[in-house]
């Protein structure tokens, strides 16, 4: 079954120097349909003002990985990190026992934009920690990346879930098909331009949740981008 959730759907604020579209609950968008799915508890599409950002505030027992689409993202945490996440770079952090940290667009004249994603953890009250990494693009055309699972592997992000996460960029006519293991669960959502997901559409910013599927066709309809979540039931 794929269910979609429509970009224009979305929980939507804008506070001038934030502009944010929410698929699950959040802050002051509460919506009982859509919490969360599985062990995938936000995802926030963010535009942030040049030179605005987020200050220092806390955060524990959640799995956050960041995903820039355009500009730079500026870092700072209790850990002691700082760094600055441009285009194309993931992030995460495992808030575990509790971190603070802030966040700020790096550039003075133009606006960054980017995903940030939390999932909840499998283990509570871990010792916090970070990592940064660019992933290189050759390595996701018209084929799934790897990005983010439990163990590392393929040099992804080590997260601290049964999850894992994967990027592709596909051409106008490319298709990926892919066999999801048995009891998961998959999160399809549609960074840039529009693909059909087993024959459903979807464009930009779209998500779809998809559950009782062995296997899922994605082909593209036009170039783009996407983010696959594949979640252990």
């Amino acid at each position: 079954m794929i269910k979609i959730r429509k970009s224009g759907d979305r929980g939507h604020a804008n506070y001038g120097w934030l502009n944010t579209h929410y698929t699950f609950s959040f802050a002051d968008y509460q919506d009982p349909r859509h919490v969360h799915f599985h062990t995938l508890r936000v995802m926030n599409e963010d535009i942030i003002a040049p030179g605005r950002g987020f200050g220092t505030h806390p955060h524990d027992n959640m799995e956050i990985v960041t995903y820039v689409l355009e500009g730079a993202l500026e870092h700072r945490d209790s850990m002691g990190n700082g760094a600055v996440l441009k285009a194309g770079e993931f992030q995460h952090m495992s808030a575990g026992s509790g971190i603070t940290h802030s966040e700020f667009n790096h550039s003075s004249t133009a606006p960054v934009h980017l995903y940030q994603i939390w999932l909840f953890p499998k283990i509570k009250n871990i010792k916090p920690r970070y990592d940064q990494k660019h992933f290189d693009p050759s390595e996701r055309a018209n084929k799934l990346q790897l990005v983010a699972s439990p163990d590392g592997a393929s040099g992804s992000l080590t997260i601290n879930q049964d999850a894992r996460i994967y990027l592709a960029d596909l051409t106008s006519d490319g298709s990926i098909t892919h066999s999801l293991p048995k009891n998961s669960l998959m999160w399809i959502q549609v960074l840039r331009g529009a693909v059909s997901i087993n024959g459903t559409q979807l464009n930009r910013s779209d998500g779809a949740a998809i559950t009782n599927e062995d296997t899922v066709k994605i082909s593209a309809n036009d170039a783009g981008e996407i983010m696959v979540f594949e979640l252990a039931d």
